[in-house]
């Protein structure tokens, strides 16, 4: 069986598909139209976020018995064509938990105490330790939007730094959690994001998601709060958030993830008071690499060879 590496894989996980006798083939860089007119060859594809499945491609794909996508969010893989098809999807939810956790901390860390900014007139020479005044986290209240893998971690980290923590998630089994953990449990979006100094977005994508932080929901936050987006671009009205950060409406934002990937929103780049920028680093660690690669090829390999 032939399977197509579609996106930066590491070599452990290529191992573990070698080691199982499946040929592969190695193009990090194919583009949407080869990866339509290519597919047909594959028996299994792995992906991370650049790729797009797409219903085009999966048309496409007459012998695809498996797609991979070494990562949490599914939502550049058709998944309505995909089972229409019979084409099983894994993914690998576990792997990034612990790295995106960490990057939300940061990005909460830098801009309650003015980090990137000092750093940068720093190196400009300026000694301006009277211009950056913050806050600390401890005591502060965060409230988190999804309590899954990754809003679970942040909650664990969230907690060492004497923070109280409040949640909204919409399934039971999850606010049931959060109750014997001693959380605060919100019943609406809108209540949570009036009583919090921090809120932070871990759900995934989706058309019940879209533009789920819009202008509405941005003036029910207080002056000082802050918005870390670790999750997805789709979660915030862009435009919005612009409007409220240039009007000194929030305190400020960190995101990691956007709308459009690389990052084309010239508004957002010009912001730098309030507003921390990262290129969807979420993952991008040694550790979580490895982790995703070997996670996902065990599961592919398991079931192809099981078919």
């Amino acid at each position: 069986m032939k399977i197509l590496i579609a996106d930066k894989l590491d070599e452990e996980g290529i191992k573990i598909f070698e080691e199982n006798g499946f040929q592969i083939v190695k193009d990090y860089k194919i583009s949407h139209n080869d990866l339509i007119k290519q597919i047909e060859h594959y028996d299994g594809i792995v992906v991370r976020s650049r790729t797009k499945v797409t219903s085009e491609v999966l048309m496409n794909a007459n012998n695809l018995k498996v797609i991979g996508r070494a990562g949490v969010g599914l939502d550049n893989i058709d998944l309505i064509k995909a089972e229409e098809l019979g084409i099983k999807v894994f993914n690998t939810p576990e792997a990034p938990s612990v790295s995106v956790a960490e990057l939300a901390i940061g990005l909460m860390l830098s801009l309650a105490r003015h980090i990137s900014k000092a750093d940068e007139t720093m190196h400009q020479g300026k000694w301006l330790k009277n211009d950056y005044m913050g806050y600390t986290l401890k005591g502060k209240k965060i409230g988190l939007i999804g309590l899954g893998n990754i809003g679970q971690e942040v909650a664990k980290r969230c907690k060492a730094f004497g923070m109280r923590i409040g949640i909204f998630d919409v399934l039971p089994e999850i606010n049931q959690k959060a109750k014997e953990a001693g959380y605060t449990i919100y019943n609406s979006i809108d209540d949570l994001m009036r009583d919090v100094q921090i809120i932070s977005l871990h759900i995934p994508a989706n058309p019940h998601t879209e533009n789920l932080i819009n202008e509405n929901r941005l003036k029910l936050m207080n002056k000082n709060t802050i918005l870390i987006n670790t999750s997805r671009g789709q979660l915030i009205d862009e435009d919005a958030l612009v409007k409220a950060l240039k009007n000194k409406e929030i305190g400020g934002a960190g995101l990691d993830v956007f709308r459009e990937e690389p990052l084309n929103n010239k508004e957002l780049m010009e912001i730098k008071d309030n507003l921390i920028l990262t290129p969807h680093l979420g993952s991008t660690t040694k550790e979580t690499q490895l982790d995703a690669a070997v996670m996902i090829a065990e599961l592919m390999s398991d079931y192809l060879k099981n078919l």
